[in-house]
């Protein structure tokens, strides 16, 4: 157990590793084995602590940038340990789905076809259900930090065009996990092979155990992004304002309006097709104040071109996070924000965490609500695809804007909330994976940086430095037609959460009606 545990524990830190800031996504293929090691052999209990150990080597260091949401309060650690410590109990509670992966199935068929093949696939399988369980629940899931996001710059990203990204995470684990078998079953030949066999045993094994993983490796490496049809160009001025727009920032009314206008002063003249200004980049509500609703009508006669920007708005008595497709004749349409960020933006179950910790629910006063609207808008020159911050890691905002026909993804965001962290950096690794996953080019505008465009196939045509007021303008292209990964992502994560969970029930009653396997095990 203690060396199970301090495996898991570098698994985790090498995970982190592999996303932004160090963004080293070879490491994701360290931290997978050293995580799967660590529960072979365990018992159900020991598979919790042993998860325990993986998932707080990770998400604490993944997640140290929630320190900075309550700024400089003494307590502002408080969102970090909590966010973190409840993330790696979900994940520990779900790490015996890959325990009982390692235990039951070579206890019901102990061949080298389920040893090589069929057990890292059932195991993979696992990891994924853990994924996807965690990413959608409790209050909507945190699905931050998953494996397949961790590729973003790799030369397998193009996989996730295929299969998603879920998809693409299997796969990698199935790589990982058939490597450990390969070594395990030819390490298990080696013990029973004759003293006089002269290692033949051992190389005949070599073979079988070698092609499956090589070859899916291989396949992982040369797989070209799913084709998408062009349909024109459109050309964006996207605006980083710089503003003070942060939740505890001190702010003059309407400062960071004026930090987005001064910063969008060069596009006067009508250079553009439109203007995509950040959440959060209007600090009052358009459609309930004249004076800023005249002042933006004016601003997109000047730019003579639609202004896509974002504010919180209030309708019927509800407040909705909302982006505002604005001309010089006011707004046009408006798309608001699914997925409210639980405990930023909203808190679930308030009267309970509220006897928890009355001062730290105290500080968030208005409650946002779910948007239910398409999270696409038309355009003289095409459909643009939105998703609000956070709503960028959450799969089924993306899979409705393609299906809504979006030709091009633009993603407002305010990360002035985590200044000086890697939160922005990892949803830029997210952003780049939707162009990749989608097909489509991607705008990624941030209040305060960094802000980046990105093509279809997850180049970087553009990029602002954080914390400056800047401004990018150039011509992106449009794409139709669905990729593989979007039409048949929904499908692989049912198949990926149900098919391991219903194969481990199934074995569950095998191995408890048939007596162990007979097998040496390495």
């Amino acid at each position: 157990m203690p060396a199970a545990l301090a495996l898991a524990a570098a698994g985790g830190f090498a995970l982190d590793g592999a996303f932004p800031a160090l963004g080293w996504w070879p490491l994701a293929f360290v931290a997978v084995p050293l995580a799967l090691v660590s529960f072979i052999g365990r018992t159900v209990g020991g598979g919790v602590l042993v998860g325990a150990a993986f998932g707080a080597a990770f998400y604490f260091p993944h997640l140290s940038w929630a320190t900075r949401f309550l700024g400089d309060d003494p307590f502002g650690w408080v969102p970090w340990v909590a966010l973190a410590t409840v993330e790696t109990l979900l994940l520990a509670a779900l790490s015996p789905l890959i325990v009982l992966a390692y235990r039951w199935l070579p206890r019901w068929r102990d061949t080298q076809v389920v040893r090589l093949l069929v057990l890292p696939v059932l195991v993979a399988g696992a990891w994924v259900a853990r994924e996807l369980i965690l990413g959608s629940w409790p209050y909507g899931g945190f699905p931050w930090g998953r494996l397949g996001m961790s590729q973003s710059e790799s030369p397998i990203a193009p996989v996730a065009s295929w299969l998603g990204v879920s998809g693409l995470g299997f796969l990698m684990v199935v790589v990982c996990a058939g490597v450990i078998e390969a070594v395990r079953w030819t390490a298990r030949t080696r013990a029973v092979s004759e003293p006089d066999d002269g290692g033949r045993s051992r190389r005949r094994a070599l073979l079988p155990c070698a092609v499956p993983v090589g070859l899916l490796a291989v396949l992982l490496l040369i797989v070209p992004q799913f084709p998408t049809r062009d349909a024109g160009t459109i050309r964006v001025g996207a605006v980083q304002g710089n503003g003070p727009a942060a939740y505890v920032d001190e702010r003059a009314a309407h400062e960071v309006l004026s930090s987005q206008l001064a910063a969008s002063a060069p596009l006067e003249g009508g250079q553009v097709d439109i203007v995509v200004w950040p959440e959060g980049g209007v600090d009052s509500d358009p459609a309930a104040e004249p004076e800023t609703a005249r002042v933006l009508s004016a601003a997109a006669a000047a730019y003579g071109a639609p202004l896509l920007l974002n504010a919180a708005s209030v309708d019927d008595g509800r407040f909705y996070n909302t982006s505002f497709l604005w001309t010089n004749g006011g707004a046009q349409a408006t798309h608001a924000k699914r997925h409210p960020v639980p405990f930023g933006e909203y808190v679930p179950d308030r009267e309970l965490y509220e006897a928890i910790a009355p001062g730290l629910v105290a500080l968030l006063q208005r409650e946002f609500t779910p948007g239910n609207d398409s999270p696409v808008l038309a355009l003289d020159q095409g459909s643009v695809g939105l998703a609000i911050c956070f709503d960028v890691v959450f799969d089924d905002v993306i899979q409705e804007g393609m299906r809504d026909g979006a030709q091009v993804f633009m993603f407002q965001t305010n990360n002035a909330d985590f200044r000086g962290t890697d939160e922005n950096l990892q949803q830029v690794a997210v952003a780049r994976m939707r162009a990749i996953e989608t097909g489509r080019s991607v705008v990624n505008v941030s209040t305060t940086g960094t802000s980046q465009i990105f093509t279809p196939e997850g180049g970087t045509v553009q990029t602002l430095a954080s914390d400056k007021a800047g401004l990018m303008v150039t011509g992106i292209e449009l794409r139709d037609e669905l990729t593989a990964g979007v039409i048949l992502g929904p499908w692989i994560q049912k198949l990926l959460l149900w098919g391991p969970l219903l194969s481990l029930v199934a074995l569950a009653f095998c191995v408890r009606r048939s007596p162990p396997a007979i097998a040496l095990t390495p």
